[in-house]
């Protein structure tokens, strides 16, 4: 079993206070949070953010082991997730894909991502609404393609 984890250390109330989260990797360190970056878009990271993180390299890293498993190897695929939250919660996980891979026809793409976003684990580890709109690009279409 593999095991990740993250720590974090929070100063004072929820809406005064503050926070800093790293993960065991060290990619995030000492990263700010507070009741301004969740809810007033100050600069900081946030719950949210982080959730939209994880799912979008999540969604992406297994939609690279579907097509290959169906002999499909994706040039470039691009995935950009937002995470809907209001005075309930998290609400919603929205996912836009886009995909150049060589010889694939739109229909089958949209099977290959459907079951995607289904299997992912972190799609699964959610229990909210999760949407998605997903693209094929042609392959002769320039990289400026690629920036959602």
């Amino acid at each position: 079993m593999i095991k990740r984890s993250s720590t974090v250390v929070w100063h004072g109330t929820g809406k005064e206070g503050s926070g800093k989260v790293s993960t065991e990797s060290t990619v995030i360190e000492n990263s700010a949070f507070a009741y301004n970056t969740r809810f007033l878009n100050e600069k900081g990271t946030n719950p949210e953010e982080l959730i939209a993180a994880a799912h979008a390299s999540c969604f992406t890293m297994k939609l690279s082991f579907v097509l290959n498993e169906n002999n499909y190897t994706a040039d470039t695929i691009e995935t950009k997730c937002t995470v809907s939250l209001d005075k309930g919660g998290i609400k919603s996980s929205h996912l836009v894909v886009k995909a150049k891979v060589h010889d694939l026809d739109d229909e089958e793409f949209q099977s290959y991502a459907e079951k995607t976003m289904n299997e992912c684990p972190v799609s699964k580890a959610l229990s909210i609404e999760i949407t998605m709109e997903a693209t094929l690009v042609d392959e002769h279409s320039p990289d400026e393609t690629f920036k959602l």
